[in-house]
């Protein structure tokens, strides 16, 4: 039976924009893309000596359990040349598993819902924008009430691409 999954997607090399983008479009083989976040932009939490992500959410409706989901996640991380060399570090791509559904599981490769996501406003501002009523399955409050009683002051502001000139 299909789940709705949360997807949080982030870059900060190369094209970053362009990265989730691509990442958005691979997950489309895991599942049917419900919606999709705006981009947004935000400076670095934990280890600050990197540049600025992009971050976005996608709603995906899957049929596959959640280790296989992230099986696929890595997977697409892989393609798009990402590489774990430095924790919290800078990458080409990262994909984690926000919510499935509501499915409570804490494994060593997995843990759902992720367990920072509560306290991330860079998660959060675009998981309200797409799934407000959404509830975390262990705090038993919307992502619109959990991004209220957040004090995280780290910037997150909606992307804007540069114009091109014409």
């Amino acid at each position: 039976m299909p789940v709705i999954a949360y997807i949080g997607i982030g870059s900060n090399v190369g094209d970053k924009a362009a990265n989730c983008l691509r990442a958005i479009e691979f997950l489309a083989e895991a599942g049917r893309i419900i919606e999709v976040s705006s981009l947004y932009y935000t400076e670095p939490v934990g280890f600050k000596a990197q540049e600025d992500f992009i971050n976005a959410v996608v709603a995906l409706e899957t049929d596959r359990p959640p280790a296989e989901l992230l099986a696929i996640c890595r997977a697409i991380e892989e393609r798009l040349g990402r590489r774990r060399t430095v924790r919290l570090g800078p990458r080409t791509i990262d994909l984690d598993i926000l919510l499935f559904g509501d499915l409570v599981m804490n494994h060593p490769d997995l843990v759902i819902p992720h367990p920072l996501m509560a306290a991330r406003k860079f998660v959060l501002a675009p998981l309200v924008e797409i799934a407000p009523d959404a509830v975390h399955p262990v705090l038993n409050k919307t992502t619109s009430q959990l991004l209220g009683e957040l004090r995280d002051a780290h910037t997150v502001l909606k992307y804007k691409p540069p114009h091109k000139k014409q």
